[in-house]
């Protein structure tokens, strides 16, 4: 190979075109703008920013965030400036980005979803939404509607009935057959998957004797979950041919490799901007690398390689 030679990491996402496989998790990279100081986001292949409900959230009460081994308890409750706020505050930033921008949203009944949706929709600077049913730190919507094939498929379908824009529904992990969920949103109109999110769970202060988290559980993220998150986005890929943003511990580009090796189309990076925000555009540069020195021209010929390998 000569040193002109460049791999082409571009993928396709249904409708959506990335110029990179490397995305941001909601809830851990703002609004997009937050992270304008430390790189231009139009680098990333695509911007997810936190959810957005149909009200303004104040989030749960603190301690919000607890560290764990090799990972975070988080239960911030999808804090937010509501769907108002957004467009007027938010999305003039997003508009000035040349890269796809996926907003997240939220909330409590199918009729916020649905409002907030249509409020979305046509916005100059919003590319895709993505529905959040898998958020495991509120009383109610979130993680209740992607808990069942039922629930989730009705939801999804409400969804796509008010928008044109490309549709991405996030999974739960905490459910007992991932792939049948899977299938019932994809057969109610979504057009891409991304999973999973993160897994229930609870830490102790041992000093207090009490939840050390205000909200008493969270949700675990980070290193600790990386081998569970692969094993779902595997489930899917074995049984099922959809577009998937694979995530869940992704810290470095060998991470990254593993979740397209499993079935992913494109890997999302949460945790990991907390203690580095610059590790996005560190893995982009290692699958580049990857690719060079294994002269691979297309990176989208990685995909499902761990399937292609057991037949």
């Amino acid at each position: 190979m000569t040193k002109e030679f460049a791999p082409d990491l571009s993928v396709k996402l249904g409708r959506l075109h990335l110029k990179n496989p490397v995305s941001v998790c909601s809830g851990t990279f703002g609004y997009g703008e937050e992270f304008s100081d430390f790189y231009n986001p139009s680098e990333l292949g695509a911007l997810v920013t936190k959810s957005v409900t149909l009200e303004e959230r104040a989030g749960n009460p603190p301690p919000r965030i607890v560290e764990t081994p090799s990972g975070i308890l988080n239960s911030i409750g999808i804090q937010n400036v509501g769907v108002k706020r957004f467009l007027e505050e938010k999305v003039p930033f997003l508009q000035t980005l040349k890269t796809v921008r996926i907003v997240s949203v939220a909330g409590s009944t199918q009729e916020e979803y649905v409002e907030v949706v249509k409020m979305l929709e046509g916005t100059k600077g919003i590319d895709a939404v993505e529905i959040n049913i898998s958020c495991p730190n509120v009383k109610e919507g979130g993680m209740s509607f992607g808990v069942s094939a039922g629930s989730a498929a009705a939801l999804t379908a409400a969804v796509r009935r008010a928008t044109a824009m490309p549709l991405i529904v996030k999974l739960s992990p905490n459910v007992t057959d991932i792939v049948e969920i899977a299938r019932a949103v994809v057969d109610a109109g979504a057009e891409i998957l991304s999973l999973v999110n993160t897994f229930r769970a609870i830490a102790i202060d041992i000093k207090t004797r009490k939840p050390a988290l205000g909200a008493v559980t969270g949700g675990l993220s980070g290193p600790a979950i990386k081998p569970l998150a692969l094993f779902h986005i595997f489930q899917i890929a074995l049984k099922m041919d959809v577009p998937v943003i694979g995530m869940g511990g992704i810290m470095t580009g060998d991470d990254a490799l593993e979740f397209v090796f499993a079935g992913a189309h494109a890997v999302a990076v949460g945790t990991a901007n907390f203690i580095d925000p610059f590790t996005p555009l560190r893995i982009i540069e290692h699958l580049k690398e990857y690719c060079r020195l294994n002269n691979v021209l297309k990176f989208t010929s990685l995909i499902g390689e761990a399937k292609k390998q057991i037949g």
